[in-house]
């Protein structure tokens, strides 16, 4: 046996080493103290979420009649649509009603299969609304309107909308809930990535400059010198994090306030932290792994503020484009966000907030740990063979040269 440690268990150690002498230094308090700047930057830029919103998908109003009044009716959105825009309620069929046939609109409207905010059922003339009372209330003009329409030159004037109110939340409104806890776990996320992984770049940069990487490089391999970094740096932030959930959750408990005022989850709320500090833990590690190799080819602060900019702008284009396949769920943008390793945690949060699938969530996962294994091996290539000056021979004269020149060395008697 050699003796040597396996590159897990080197890289423990060195995430040992660094975990140690950050959690004890003095600036560790003053780093707790780092969230009150971005928090107050992220509260100032809530707005974000409105762009979300704006494209994601409209409740929809599902018409239930007679064939000739459903087309009756569909014919007059088409017709009034391009001028009112998003005044009316987008309509579909949810069905041809024959006569004598039964049909339940409260059903319809809690169908998960369907984003119905309310049904519309009886005929033009004599038109009723079930779902929600604030809804139906909210489209009972458009409807009157619609209905007058589809009897051009029968009706005198509006028809009376009938209401039935429903006491139940509807899919679409519970869809639309899960969207702003999904917004919110992404803005979360995002905001606390970006703060912490930069440590990872300073860290490294300040042992470059002390010499004290390149005897760690010359005890233990490269990967495990990286990964190591990377889960003690994982480790300090995560201590950050539970000690700024626990002192704010404290007064925010303190204040009456509960996750009750939240829209729950689709996963649940408890599961939904757990993928939170997983997909916490994995965007951290592919963005770190990233600003590792940027960092091993930096020399001064400077180097590594010209060389990490980039990267900073790339990852807020990943948390965009995350924002935006949120509000497209099942489509192929969303497939793509969750492929693209730096914008898939974000993608699979809010997938989390929406769906209660779990499979998805192992399998991006997965993906993740992939990734991270990829970029950490690659950045350590590339501090082996641009800062370490270090790699195989770049040809056979090489060698040849060299067994040369200790062949002709004098032997040492």
């Amino acid at each position: 046996m050699s003796g040597r440690l396996s590159t897990l268990a080197a890289a423990m150690v060195i995430a040992r080493r660094d975990f140690t002498a950050i959690l004890f230094s003095r600036s560790f308090f003053f780093f707790l103290l780092g969230p009150l700047f971005p928090i107050l930057v992220g509260g100032l830029a809530g707005g974000i979420g409105k762009d979300v919103q704006s494209s994601a998908a409209r409740p929809e109003l599902g018409v239930a009649m007679a064939p000739a009044d459903t087309r009756a009716m569909l014919a007059a959105y088409r017709q009034l649509q391009p001028e009112l825009g998003r005044a009316l309620p987008v309509l579909v069929t949810v069905g041809d009603l024959q006569p004598g046939q039964q049909f339940d609109p409260a059903a319809a409207v809690q169908d998960k299969r369907l984003n119905l905010a309310a049904v519309l059922t009886g005929t033009p003339g004599q038109p009723v609304l079930t779902g929600p009372a604030e809804r139906i209330e909210q489209w009972r003009g458009p409807v009157a309107l619609l209905a007058a329409e589809a009897q051009r030159g029968a009706a005198t004037s509006y028809p009376e909308v009938g209401l039935k109110p429903l006491a139940l939340a509807t899919t679409a409104d519970e869809a639309r809930s899960r969207m702003l806890t999904a917004q919110l776990g992404q803005t979360v996320l995002f905001l606390l990535t970006m703060l912490l992984a930069g440590m990872v770049l300073s860290n490294l940069v300040e042992e470059k400059g002390n010499k004290i990487i390149e005897v760690l490089a010359a005890a233990i391999p490269m990967d495990a010198v990286f990964l190591g970094k990377l889960f003690a740096m994982l480790a300090v932030s995560l201590v950050g994090i539970t000690v700024w959930a626990g002192a704010g959750g404290a007064i925010w408990f303190a204040a009456g306030n509960s996750l009750g005022q939240f829209p729950a989850p689709a996963v649940g709320w408890p599961l939904f932290f757990v993928l939170g500090t997983a997909y916490f833990a994995m965007g951290y590690l592919l963005l770190g792994s990233l600003f590792l190799a940027i960092g091993s080819m930096a020399a001064t602060v400077r180097e590594v503020q010209t060389l990490s900019m980039p990267v900073t702008m790339l990852q807020l284009l990943n948390f965009f484009f995350a924002s935006w396949a949120m509000a497209r769920p099942g489509s192929l943008a969303e497939l793509a966000a969750i492929a693209v390793p730096f914008s898939s945690p974000f993608t699979m949060l809010a997938r989390a907030a929406q769906d209660d699938a779990l499979l998805p969530h192992a399998l991006a996962l997965a993906w993740q740990v992939v990734c991270v294994a990829i970029f950490v091996r690659v950045g350590a290539n590339v501090f082996r063979r641009w800062v370490m000056k270090s790699g195989p021979a770049r040809g056979g004269s090489e060698r040849k040269g060299l067994l040369a020149r200790l062949r002709s060395r004098p032997a040492v008697r």
